[in-house]
């Protein structure tokens, strides 16, 4: 039987787990029994994250990488880690006074190099100078994720917008304005309008400003980037698939979340 002989600071407390295990899906009917702590694997998942590691470098005293990692994809196929996200998101905003359904909020892009991946899911941003990966974000006026999407860095900011805003679910219903800067302006606009209930708002920097310049409503959207690379595993896009670079931001964004929620 696995026993773990230390605790790393990526691990989880014994009540941000009871408040995080009961959206671990169950066992599946019929066959071998589970003989996994659940709790275990997530603590592994959150240390390769936060870390940055390899999973064959996974510590010993966590579950066999193998099988953590087997978590990690079965989870990110089946939607359990947005399932989990968007829950502890709702939990969030519910307990800072606010409708679990935003009204407001920011579109960025960030550009980041990647490792070794296969060709045809990465590409240049001639902007940034970078080859790698974009990753196209919708956050709340709280910084809150939303919505993710990860593509080739080639992508210009306004398809991937495109191509963002055709996936959003039922939770953003409310949605009536999204902050947005100088690149989302013009023909996205026109098609925003025609197709969705919300409406993009360009926030642009004052004319005649140099270096630096803090927005108002745009500062929140680069905060939330600064938070995800806090983790060690997105500062570079080292994933083969675009889903396990989604599946890794929200699995950021959980952690972050569930903290918040920790009783004080």
């Amino acid at each position: 039987m696995f026993v773990k002989t230390q605790r790393y600071p990526t691990d989880l407390t014994d009540s941000q787990w009871n408040i995080i295990q009961d959206l671990i899906p169950p066992a599946k009917p019929g066959g071998r029994p589970r003989s996994l702590d659940m709790r275990e694997v997530v603590n592994g998942i959150l240390y390769v994250t936060i870390s940055g590691i390899q999973w064959r470098m996974l510590p010993h005293d966590f579950p066999a990488w193998r099988s953590v990692y087997e978590y990690f994809y079965r989870w990110r196929d089946d939607g359990t880690w947005q399932r989990i996200h968007d829950t502890l998101r709702a939990r969030v905003r519910q307990k800072e006074g606010r409708h679990k359904h935003p009204t407001a909020g920011s579109i960025d892009s960030q550009t980041v190099k990647t490792g070794v991946t296969p060709s045809g899911i990465r590409g240049f941003d001639g902007g940034k100078l970078t080859t790698g990966r974009k990753r196209h974000i919708l956050v709340d006026t709280n910084g809150l994720l939303l919505a993710v999407l990860v593509t080739a860095a080639s992508v210009q900011d306004r398809d991937g917008a495109r191509l963002l805003l055709q996936s959003l679910a039922g939770f953003c219903k409310k949605l009536r304005i999204i902050w947005v800067d100088g690149a989302y302006r013009g023909p996205l606009q026109d098609w925003v309008a025609q197709n969705f209930w919300f409406r993009l708002v360009p926030v642009l920097r004052p004319e005649g400003a140099k270096g630096f310049s803090l927005l108002p409503r745009r500062w929140v959207v680069e905060r939330t980037f600064s938070w995800l690379g806090l983790n060690r595993r997105l500062v570079r896009d080292y994933e083969r698939l675009p889903a396990s670079s989604e599946a890794f931001i929200h699995i950021a964004m959980i952690r972050l979340m569930i903290r918040r929620l920790e009783p004080t």
